[in-house]
C-alpha cells in the first residue's frame, strides 16, 4: 500500500509479520504507555464478556460448498442511503489522540481510503469538522446524551452542519463500569487531551452522605426510551440506536423511530457477564427481520467473523479495538490496511463457499 504521512514513531511500511488483524496488537502495544494500553485493552470487572466477543466465533463452523459460479462477485451493502464497499466500518472510539497525534483525524483518512464508514464520538479528542474533512467517505456521530436536551440538541445541530450522515445514540452507558484493569493502571486522560467538542464540565454538586452516587446522581438525569422519541423528531438524519441486545429492546427501538440498531455491548467495557454480541444477534434479527438494518460491534478479527455475523442476521459489522491498535502502530496507513484485510479475507470466505454477494448469505451457509 502507498506510504502515508505518519509520526517518527510509526510505522512508515507494512512488514511482512502483520499478515492478520490480530498481528497489530503487538506492535501497538510497543509503541503506547501503560495508561493508554489498559484504557485500550481493558474491559469491564473480571473481562468475561471482553474476551467471549472474540471466543463466540470460534464455536460456530461454516458450510462448505464448491463448484458455484461467484462471477462478478462483490461485498457491497446499502446503509440509509449510502452504498459502501464493504459491509466493515468503525466503531466510535474516544479520546483517539491516546493512541496517535493525529487521532479520529487518522482513523477517518484510513477509512476513506478503504472506501469505509466510520463513526465519530462525542468524546472525539480533534474537533468534529476536521474529523469529517479529513474522509471523503460518509461518517456517523456517535451521540451521547447529555444531562439536558438543549445541550443534546446543540451537539446534533452541530452534527448535522458538519456533514455527519447518521446519529448513532449510545444507551448502553449512561454510566461508566467498573474498570478494574483502568483502575489499576492508575489511569487519567492526559491534561493535552480531552474531549475538545465538549462544554466545559460544571463543577460536582455536593452529594449528601445518605443518597446513592449512583441512583441520585449519575443516573439522576439518565435518559430513557423518550428521549428516543424526541431525539428522532429533533434531527433530519436516520438515528441509529447502539447498545441494543434484547429483542423486546429492539422492537421498542424500532417503534421509537430508530432507522437501525447495532447489537453491542460496548466492548464488553461496562457491564461484565453480558452476552457477546453474536449471541445476542440472532433473536433480535427474527424479531426485526429485514425492516431496519441491523449492525454488530465486537469481537470480530477476522473476514470469517463477518461472514458470520451476517448470516446470523447483520447487515454489517464495526471494528472497534483493531483499528486502533493499527492506528497505534501506524497511523492512516495502519487503519487502511486492517480494513484492507478484512475485506480481503471477507472475499476468501465468500467465494471459497460459492456466495457472490452478501444477500446470499444466510444462517444456511453455517454448518
Amino acid at each position: 500500500m502507498t506510504a502515508l504521512p505518519t509520526s517518527p514513531e510509526c510505522l512508515t511500511m507494512i512488514p511482512r509479520e502483520i499478515a492478520a488483524v490480530k498481528d497489530y496488537e503487538q506492535f501497538a502495544k510497543e509503541r503506547l504507555n501503560a495508561n493508554a494500553w489498559a484504557y485500550l485493552t481493558g474491559g469491564a470487572a473480571d473481562e468475561i464478556t471482553l474476551h467471549e466477543n472474540e471466543k463466540i466465533f470460534e464455536s460456530i463452523r461454516l458450510k462448505g460448498r464448491v463448484l458455484r459460479s461467484v462471477a462478478g462477485g462483490n461485498t457491497l451493502v446499502t446503509l440509509f442511503g449510502h452504498t459502501y464497499a464493504h459491509p466493515v466500518l468503525l466503531a466510535p472510539v474516544a479520546y483517539q489522540r491516546l493512541f496517535h497525534p493525529e487521532g479520529e483525524r487518522a482513523s477517518a483518512l484510513g477509512a476513506s481510503i478503504m472506501e469505509a464508514g466510520s463513526v465519530v464520538s462525542t468524546l472525539a479528542s480533534i474537533k468534529w469538522e476536521d474529523i469529517v474533512s479529513s474522509t471523503a467517505y460518509p461518517s456517523w456521530f456517535q451521540l451521547y446524551f447529555q444531562r439536558n436536551r438543549a445541550d443534546t440538541l446543540e451537539l446534533v445541530k452541530r452534527a448535522e452542519a458538519a456533514g455527519f450522515k447518521v446519529i448513532v445514540v449510545t444507551v448502553d452507558a449512561p454510566l461508566a463500569g467498573i474498570r478494574n484493569r483502568e483502575h489499576r493502571a492508575h489511569f487519567q486522560v492526559p491534561s493535552d487531551i480531552s474531549a475538545i467538542n465538549l462544554k466545559s464540565s460544571s463543577p460536582n454538586e455536593v452529594m449528601n452522605a445518605h443518597k446513592s452516587i449512583v441512583f441520585d446522581h449519575l443516573m439522576a438525569t439518565s435518559p430513557t426510551w423518550n428521549d428516543i422519541e424526541w431525539l428522532v423528531t429533533a434531527t433530519t438524519l436516520p438515528v441509529v440506536v447502539k447498545g441494543i441486545l434484547d429483542r423486546d429492546d429492539a422492537l421498542v427501538a424500532e417503534k421509537c423511530g430508530a432507522a437501525g440498531i447495532i447489537v453491542s455491548n460496548h466492548g464488553g467495557r461496562v457491564i461484565d457477564t453480558l452476552p457477546s454480541t453474536l449471541e445476542a444477534l440472532p433473536p433480535i434479527a427474527e424479531a426485526l427481520g429485514k425492516r431496519i438494518p441491523i449492525l454488530l460491534d465486537g469481537g470480530i478479527r477476522r473476514g470469517s467473523d463477518i461472514f458470520k455475523a451476517i448470516a446470523l442476521g447483520a447487515s454489517a459489522i464495526l471494528i472497534g479495538r483493531p483499528y486502533i491498535y493499527a492506528l497505534a502502530a501506524a497511523g492512516a496507513l495502519g487503519v487502511a490496511h486492517t480494513l484492507r484485510i478484512l475485506r480481503e479475507e471477507l472475499e476468501v470466505i465468500m467465494a471459497v463457499t460459492g456466495h457472490a454477494t452478501l444477500q446470499d448469505i444466510d444462517e444456511n451457509c453455517l454448518f
